[in-house]
Formats: C-alpha cells, sequence, structure tokens
C-alpha cells in the first residue's frame, strides 16, 4: 500500500508542499488535519477506540475520528470520507475552529498539526472498521472531561488537547443552541 501525502502548510494554514506522511511524523514538521466529533441527540459524544494494530497510540480513547486531508480535498470532504472508512456511516460535518499544536509521542514520532475540528449530528451506531476501531461508546463531554482528568492514560495524546478546545467550543455555545 502506498504511503498518503500530508499537505504541509505554514502557520496560516497555506499550502507549502507535500510529504510523506511517517516522514511529516518523523521530522515534526507541521501539517494540516481534522479531527471529527459526532453528537447524539443525547448530547453524548461518540468515541473510538484505537485498533491493537494500529502503528502509534494503540487501544488508546479518542474523538470519533481524525486523519489527513489529501492534496485538493477540502476539509469537509476529508472529514466524510474518513468518518465513513473507520466507522461506517455519513452525517454533514460543520467546521468548527482550527489551531496549530504539537505532540509528541512515545515511539519518536511527533504529531505537529494545523487541526481543523469539525462536528456532526449522529444518533445510529456505526460499523466500525476493525482494522482501525478497537471499540467505540458514548459519553457525555462532561464524563470526558472528568475520566481525562482521572484517567489520562487511557486517552491519545491529541485527544486531550483538542477535546480541551472542543468543550470549551461546546460551554461558549450551549446559549446559542438554547435559543433555537
Amino acid at each position: 500500500m502506498k504511503e498518503e501525502n500530508v499537505i504541509l502548510v505554514n502557520i496560516n494554514d497555506e499550502p507549502i508542499g507535500l510529504m510523506p506522511k511517517m516522514e511529516a511524523h518523523e521530522k515534526a514538521v507541521l501539517h494540516r488535519a481534522f479531527s471529527v466529533f459526532i453528537m447524539n441527540d443525547k448530547g453524548e459524544t461518540m468515541l473510538q477506540q484505537r485498533a491493537k494494530e494500529k502503528y502509534h497510540s494503540p487501544l488508546l480513547w479518542t474523538n470519533t475520528c481524525c486523519s489527513h486531508q489529501r492534496d485538493g480535498e477540502s476539509n469537509i470532504e476529508a472529514g466524510k470520507r474518513r468518518l465513513m472508512e473507520e466507522m461506517g456511516f455519513r452525517t454533514d460535518l460543520k467546521e468548527l475552529f482550527s489551531f496549530i499544536y504539537k505532540a509528541p509521542f512515545d515511539n519518536g514520532l511527533t504529531e505537529h498539526e494545523l487541526d481543523h475540528v469539525m462536528m456532526g449530528n449522529y444518533d445510529g451506531e456505526p460499523n466500525i472498521n476493525p482494522l482501525e476501531v478497537a471499540h467505540w461508546k458514548w459519553m457525555l463531554p462532561a464524563d470526558i472531561k472528568k475520566d481525562i482528568a482521572e484517567n489520562p492514560q487511557n486517552y491519545t495524546v491529541w485527544f486531550k488537547i483538542i477535546f480541551e478546545r472542543f468543550y470549551d467550543y461546546l460551554i461558549d455555545n450551549a446559549h446559542e443552541s438554547k435559543s433555537k
């Protein structure tokens, strides 16, 4: 299988080239990425446990799905593609915000990403891809926040960073959704 390229970007999210994914993670080069959070009508967030075979962060819990955009692919298109590949369903997504983070792994690789965070709504059960996902569950955001504080070792390094911002977004925008 041919290794995918990631889109290298500057701090303004302007593309400056392509690089194989593993090389970008070895060199900690800033590249474009996305994180998808799926919520249900009860206000719960769908989490996935990464498959045991993943080359980093196996069996750790994380957001519904995340990955890297392909050259020429919009953020939303990439999110929908990966949601289908990992979780086996389609839904509309909305981009919430983006930010830069850097997170080293125990295996010497580093995520240095300009991450586009998206959210969608879904109330069904996913049809998970076992090569990508070991398990999944719904959790209320407040319970996720509490569990990360009590059991940080159970979550991916990037999820702990991204979830904090996502949680703040939900709190900051809670009044908007109640007034609709």
